[in-house]
């Protein structure tokens, strides 16, 4: 676009004169164009509480891996406002014997605004990493903080506001039907939706995340709009949405496979972790969700106010952020998919103390940190002496489509063109048979918080692979597969792909090429360095440390096969 043309709009104006209130204001928004903010609404957003969302990034530590990724939960709540009251008032309009007052669609506006009101610092590093170690046995999530500061927000911007209306948007944030029954249960499926995970939440941050690090996912918000309609008391689609619907729900699963959980991004979180929990000794920083006062002030901002503090109780924390600045990160010294029902196995198995104890076991020496008087020499530790517990990470991230293990699809009703009264459930052959066996799948990452111990930590994790798959490889049971059959006959074919298993092993004839195994437990060839490696930092990149010869991928994969026990 011509900048020219465009100098004379700001980002937020107010609406012309002949607008259906002169009191309407516009804000800019790069994924909805322009939104209109009405007076009431604007009552909501020039709040300090609301305010406070302007230095919270919507990705937390993603910019530091994609810089343009700096958005924050204000402009994702503006879009989740304007995406709810869209989907209110077109039903509204669409189904008046839904008796779908104004009342209803400004409360479902409101909640879309405020539904992230309590999150903290880096968004879900503070209530899913931090808060739980801060503190332990107390059960905080940020909707209740977001409930918290929305008490704080009515009580000084809107004070008018009745105790109905203000249990109704709590309970729409929390997507709670139960806390006001007397309410319209299908409201409660456009900002949390509970039955299914498809919301106005998930369209925005799925369009808005995508489109902020360059890789754009489009979805046909004004199509998904006009194809709602209520029956049975939910939101139902039309049928020819169901792929739509279904593609949705993958966009999600690829946001946290390739973003949310990128192993960079995990490794700084794990910092800021450590910083938080060493300063939150000094400044009690974790009791603060239980004052609205106190949490007023709490943002991505605690980094540069520690880092400009001069107390000797905060040289932890400030060392800490300063190896994130200096690019001095924990390194990830291994990583594997792990199969869904296979996961309690690895839960329950790789721990951080395990893994210090398998490689103290191996008697490795591993390099000591270089000091000045040492110049490039690196002298030898023992393992057994250095490896700390405290120096291990063991990470699991589960992702999936919205509903675990499960198709979130499945729990989405549509109706036709020739049945627009009736809500079904689409079932096999009307989409995509393209489906998983599992929706989801548990990644593991296995960190070192000191690059001397790379080697060791992997050689340690990858010792107790080694004893699990002695442990639950039963004699491998061999497949062969004719070439001669090119197809199963149609009516053998299933209705969904098989899902392909590491707990067989695999043989196929000369004509279908060569014998491959695997098992659950097999080495991540990609990754396999020495037990003494040690990557050079980024100060030192230009030199050679010792010991960091790569070792050669071990391809000596196991030809056992497992066949593991699904566990609830």
């Amino acid at each position: 676009m011509d900048i020219s043309t465009a100098v004379d709009y700001s980002d937020e104006v107010d609406a012309p004169e002949d607008d259906e209130s002169s009191s309407t204001r516009l804000i800019k928004d790069p994924i909805h164009g322009y939104i209109p903010i009405s007076a009431n609404l604007a009552r909501y957003i020039d709040s300090k509480q609301f305010q406070r969302l302007r230095n919270i990034k919507q990705l937390g530590t993603s910019s530091y891996v994609w810089p343009s990724a700096s958005h924050t939960r204000f402009e994702h709540c503006l879009g989740v406002a304007y995406l709810s009251r869209l989907m209110a008032t077109g039903l509204q309009k669409k189904q008046p014997a839904l008796s779908i007052t104004d009342r209803d669609v400004e409360c479902v506006e409101i909640a879309g605004l405020c539904h992230d009101l309590g999150h903290g610092p880096w968004s879900h590093v503070w209530d899913g990493l931090f808060i739980p170690r801060a503190l332990p046995g107390k059960k905080w999530q940020h909707e209740d903080g977001s409930e918290m500061m929305f008490d704080a927000l009515v009580k000084e911007n809107d004070p008018e506001r009745s105790l109905e209306d203000q249990n109704f948007i709590k309970a729409l944030i929390a997507g709670d039907h139960k806390r006001t029954p007397h309410e319209k249960p299908f409201l409660f499926d456009i900002v949390a939706n509970k039955r299914n995970g498809l919301d106005v939440d998930k369209f925005d941050y799925i369009h808005r995340d995508s489109h902020m690090i360059g890789e754009p996912i489009h979805l046909s918000l004004e199509r998904l709009v006009k194809s709602a309609r209520v029956l049975d008391d939910q939101i139902c689609y039309n049928i020819k949405d169901a792929n739509h619907i279904y593609d949705i729900c993958g966009a999600r699963f690829k946001l946290h496979k390739a973003i949310y959980n990128h192993k960079t991004a995990k490794a700084i979180e794990y910092m800021i972790i450590d910083a938080l929990l060493s300063a939150d000794k000094h400044l009690k920083i974790a009791e603060r969700v239980f004052d609205p006062k106190a949490y007023l002030h709490l943002t991505d901002w605690i980094m540069p106010q520690i880092e400009a503090s001069t107390e000797p109780e905060l040289e932890e924390a400030r060392a800490i952020f300063d190896r994130i600045r200096t690019r001095q990160l924990f390194k990830c010294v291994d990583y594997k998919v792990i199969d869904w029902p296979m996961r309690n196995i690895f839960f329950e198995n790789i721990t951080p103390e395990k893994i210090v104890e398998a490689a103290r076991a191996l008697s490795i020496t591993v390099p000591s940190t270089p000091t000045p008087e040492a110049g490039d020499a690196l002298s030898t530790t023992s393992s057994s002496d250095a490896l700390q517990v405290d120096d291990v990470i063991v990470d699991f991230s589960i992702m999936h489509y919205g509903m675990k293990e499960k198709n979130p699809v499945d729990f989405v009703r549509f109706y036709s063109k020739s049945r627009p009264t009736e809500s079904m459930e689409a079932g096999p052959g009307v989409y995509s048979n393209l489906r998983p066996t599992f929706f989801a799948e548990d990644l593991l990452r296995v960190y070192t918080k000191d690059a001397k111990f790379y080697g060791l930590v992997q050689a340690g994790y990858r010792a107790i692979l080694a004893e699990l798959e002695a442990r639950n490889s039963p004699p491998a049971i061999t497949i062969i597969t004719d070439p001669t059959v090119p197809t199963p006959p149609a009516t053998e074919a299933p209705s969904t792909p098989t899902a392909h298993s590491r707990t067989s092993s695999f043989t196929f004839t000369a004509a279908g090429g060569s014998g491959s195994a695997s098992t659950p437990f097999a080495n991540n060839a990609f990754t396999t360095v020495s037990p003494s490696f040690a990557p050079p930092s980024p100060t030192r990149a230009g030199k050679k440390p010792r010991g960091t010869k790569r070792a050669k991928p071990d391809t000596s994969a196991s030809t056992s096969g497992a066949s593991a026990k699904k566990r609830k």
